[in-house]
């Protein structure tokens, strides 16, 4: 995954995935293209980035993949939410909701360490 800003957000994609695949079931290019539109092109997925992933996600049993038609008639592998991955989203959103309370509340905090005072 590229960001615009930062190499900060590496170790998300796989949340990502599991949240577009929560809407329905996509092909790769569908689901490169909700997360390049969601975050505003902020963040781009690449192919290299994105199969192995998707791979690693059905070796764990979190999607499951079959081959249908995109919408422009070509042969496309549609991947799909598990059972088991709707739970693993639920534990990574609920994982980057408090790593990202955590560091809004150091980015913002006005107290200095002690040893700087």
């Amino acid at each position: 995954m590229v960001t615009k800003d930062s190499g900060l957000l590496q170790g998300t994609l796989e949340m990502l995935v599991l949240k577009t695949l929560s809407w329905a079931p996509m092909h790769g290019y569908g689901i490169a293209s909700w997360i390049e539109t969601v975050t505003g092109d902020v963040l781009r997925v690449e192919e290299g980035s994105l199969y192995p992933a998707l791979y690693r996600m059905t070796q764990k049993g979190w999607i499951k993949g079959e081959w249908g038609t995109s919408e422009n008639n070509r042969r496309a592998k549609f991947y799909r939410l598990t059972a088991e991955g709707r739970r693993q989203l639920q534990a990574q959103v609920s994982g980057w909701q408090r790593f990202a309370a955590a560091v809004t509340e150091a980015v913002t905090s006005t107290t200095a360490p002690s040893w700087a005072r």
